[in-house]
């Protein structure tokens, strides 16, 4: 019996948990956050349960949500404690994100003897079985452990289809359902004070948003950038923290853009920067539904993106309203750059957008919990 069956019978006058590692500044953190605002609004109680409460965007978490700290080093050391937690507090439902999290929360909820509705999100690309020896094994129990899900959600098609290619996980278990990353309000340019990382206007900025790792590919984006300078002026702002920073504050050294490349580090909110941003440029190797070109888009910005998988493709529809470029290829990214200052592509229109609002993406999340549309506490 998979968890969730019988719900025509589940009384939803528990909290909806949503689990996820920690509070860091990521795009699935910030997602989950949006999430669990948009379930408050709908009138259901909401427990954000952490394995660890670090992270950038603890100051961020919605009015009304409890937090229930796990107390856990690591993510798979929390599994007894979450077990425990769905043993005795018995929430209307339970969502996890993150794969290596969704391994954890299922196993808790069988641990737990939980019958309540559990939804797995993935929120990224599955690597192929054949990269690693451990990749392998990770990839057989997320096939696995998904199987005992009342429903998984995929981000995007493309994360949907490394699901099926790569995890095996079966096409029937899987919603595809888009991030909650637009409020309300936010489907239009916003007027901002322009931050000074981004220097004087008058000279267009390239902004960058990411964790400095190797998955964004901000050193592509770096060398990229070197070649637009060789056209025309420009700035380079790359908002983040991570390993990758000494690794490219050297390459920013080596190519004599220390005047003209700025890495001002984590910035918990952005769409300052987005309002004034020149171009966005996304230079990732893989993602899943990148939230920070959603609000790129929403913002105003021109979009510039390497064809990874998955999510840019779904989100530019095909390149129509932004720049899609191959991955690992400066010129082909520095081209597109220029493009992108020379003659802005046309953003979308708002009904485009609305398929990433966090009213959508909660409704759909409902849906697949069995819940109904309202809950107990409709505000």
């Amino acid at each position: 019996m998979t968890h969730g069956e019988g719900l025509a019978t589940l009384q939803a006058t528990g909290a909806v948990a949503l689990f996820i590692p920690n509070l860091a500044g990521g795009g699935a953190e910030r997602v989950t956050l949006n999430l669990a605002r948009g379930l408050v609004g709908r009138g259901y109680p909401v427990d954000l349960v952490l394995a660890s409460q670090e992270g950038e965007l603890h100051d961020r978490v919605p009015e009304g949500v409890r937090i229930v700290d796990l107390g856990g080093v690591r993510t798979m050391r929390s599994l007894p404690k979450l077990a425990r937690y769905l043993r005795r507090e018995r929430p209307a439902g339970l969502v996890s994100a993150m794969n290596h999290a969704n391994v954890v929360a299922s196993w808790a909820a069988k641990l737990a003897g939980y019958q309540g509705p559990v939804v797995l999100a993935e929120h990224i690309q599955m690597p192929e079985r054949r990269t690693s020896y451990w990749q392998r094994a990770f990839n057989l129990a997320v096939n696995v452990t998904y199987r005992n899900a009342t429903r998984v959600v995929a981000v995007s098609e493309g994360v949907k289809r490394s699901l099926i290619e790569n995890a095996g996980v079966g096409a029937d278990r899987i919603s595809v359902i888009y991030n909650p990353v637009l409020s309300d309000g936010l489907t239009s340019p916003q007027p901002a004070a322009r931050p000074a990382a981004m220097g004087k206007a008058g000279t267009p900025v390239i902004l960058g948003i990411g964790r400095l790792e190797p998955q964004k590919n901000f050193g592509l984006l770096i060398r990229a950038f070197a070649q637009l300078l060789e056209r025309r002026p420009a700035r380079l702002v790359v908002l983040g923290e991570g390993r990758e920073r000494p690794a490219l504050e050297r390459q920013v050294e080596e190519l004599g853009l220390h005047e003209s490349v700025s890495l001002p580090g984590f910035v918990p909110d952005p769409l300052d920067y987005l309002a004034h941003a020149g171009a966005f440029v996304l230079s990732s190797d893989w993602e899943g539904l990148p939230t920070v070109l959603i609000e790129a888009l929403a913002m105003g910005a021109p979009v510039v993106s390497t064809d990874c998988p998955s999510g840019p493709r779904e989100i530019l529809d095909g390149g129509n309203y932004g720049h899609l470029v191959p991955m690992r290829d400066a010129r082909a990214l520095s081209d597109a750059m220029y493009a992108a200052l020379t003659a802005p592509p046309v953003g979308p229109p708002p009904s485009w957008l609305e398929q990433f609002s966090e009213s959508a993406a909660t409704a759909k999340y409902l849906g697949a919990l069995g819940l109904p549309g309202t809950g107990p506490h409709p505000r």
